[in-house]
């Protein structure tokens, strides 16, 4: 059931590109591409939604200085934003956004009943339910009409525990966001905007005494449609620029992301989502693109990443980690071109991932290798004639591994990760 809503939600965000083309077939925008900018001074508002998981982090200075990074869980949230841009005359565009959020990215826990031994079962949700955030965003037109920027400012969640046997528990935490978005004009007053968003959480005291500490944060991928009350075209121009998308290109990227590793012991008697960790990543790929008729464009891409996404548990001064230090992707993505410069694209394929899991004392090694299939969506814009930026968002899932004959234990992991990066075409 988890995987089916996983599938649906992503579907979604896959479509975003699509809709975006079939937004502007009927009317294309009167501006020729390369001279008039997007005015994105003004208010506006929008409605969206998205994909993420979260990672709650427990420690204790009562066992050892015990600490876990740690709980883990993914899910999909609605959201509906707002707020207000200037342009300043040098291009820079600052502007402040509200948007609030409602979801179920959660960690759950599933024991089967024992009739033999009069064991009814239990069933447990955690789950970051509601919450705000407030942000300030710095940002420039790389594009006639398309705004790069980076975010930050105030976040709040409501996180909410209940359990079958009766067990109710729930508490908000504040904390700071900071991210990366692409906003494109499909229309003179609609905007199509994609963000990747960082949160991270202040301590929670869930015993009291400071017995428990829990630390959350939350990695998050969102699309919105936005209505601009003042969108249109600008008195400032750019530059024309007549990039071809066809050719083979390189590129390098950096980035970050989640792991979400759901458990299963003896078959389905436990199951437990999961195990999560966090951290950074860095790629570096190969590709070719072809454009076709009406701006449409498909490509194949070679991708190599090395990362420290992992899971630490350290108590009594020794550690073990669960890290997925490296892999590789084998992917197609077909995008729509809009005014020469601005590509929108689902991305999906093959993916392929190591893990390693390590101890310090060293009591306890070992790796495996996982396959498994990676979908996303991503935008890319052209800087010059032969250099592209761009912003990617994958989810990754990748088949179970036994860690032993029986069955008895199997863990089945699942990542999202953001990149950002530049490809340089060759010819």
């Amino acid at each position: 059931m988890r995987y089916g809503i996983s599938g649906a939600i992503l579907v979604f965000a896959l479509s975003t590109p699509a809709f975006a083309a079939d937004f502007v077939v009927d009317e294309q925008p009167t501006i020729v591409s390369g001279t008039s900018v997007y005015d994105w001074s003004g208010f506006w508002v929008g409605a969206g939604g998205g994909r993420g998981a979260v990672v709650h982090e427990l420690s204790t200075p009562f066992i050892g200085g015990a600490s876990f990074n740690g709980i883990g869980g993914e899910g999909i949230f609605g959201e509906i934003t707002g707020g207000y841009d200037h342009v300043f005359n040098n291009g820079l565009v600052a502007g402040v956004a509200v948007s609030g959020r409602y979801g179920n990215i959660e960690s759950t826990l599933d024991i089967a009943p024992v009739p033999f031994f009069g064991f009814p079962g239990f069933n447990a949700d955690l789950t970051a339910e509601y919450g705000f955030d407030v942000i300030g965003r710095l940002g420039y037109s790389v594009a006639p009409r398309t705004l790069a920027y980076v975010l930050g400012g105030y976040t709040w969640q409501h996180f909410d525990y209940s359990d079958s046997a009766g067990g109710a528990y729930d508490f908000s935490e504040s904390g700071y966001v900071v991210g990366i978005g692409i906003e494109h004009a499909v229309r003179d007053k609609w905007t199509v905007k994609s963000e990747y968003r960082y949160s991270k959480y202040s301590s929670h005291d869930v015993l009291g005494g400071g017995f428990l500490n829990v630390d959350p944060s939350t990695h998050t991928f969102h699309t919105t449609v936005n209505y601009r009350f003042n969108g249109g075209d600008s008195a400032r121009t750019m530059a024309p620029l007549a990039y071809d998308w066809t050719g083979f290109k390189v590129g390098v990227a950096g980035g970050a992301g989640a792991v979400v590793h759901d458990v299963d012991l003896f078959g389905t008697f436990l199951e437990f989502n999961g195990i999560g960790g966090e951290g950074v990543l860095g790629e570096i790929n190969v590709g070719y693109d072809r454009e076709f008729g009406n701006g449409y464009l498909g490509g194949v891409v070679l991708a190599a990443r090395v990362s420290n996404i992992e899971t630490e548990l350290s108590i009594f001064g020794g550690t073990a980690t669960i890290q997925a230090d490296y892999g590789f992707d084998a992917l197609l993505r077909i995008g729509k071109i809009f005014g020469g410069r601005t590509l929108a694209y689902a991305i999906g394929g093959y993916t392929w991932q190591s893990f390693d899991l390590s101890s310090s004392p060293a009591f306890i090694t070992g790796d495996w290798e996982l396959g498994g299939f990676t979908i996303g969506t991503g935008a890319e814009f052209a800087i010059t004639e032969r250099i592209t930026g761009y912003a990617e968002y994958r989810y990754s899932l990748y088949e179970d591994t036994e860690f032993n004959s029986g069955g008895v234990l199997s863990i089945k992991p699942s990542t999202h990760t953001v990149r950002a990066g530049a490809k340089f075409k060759l010819f």
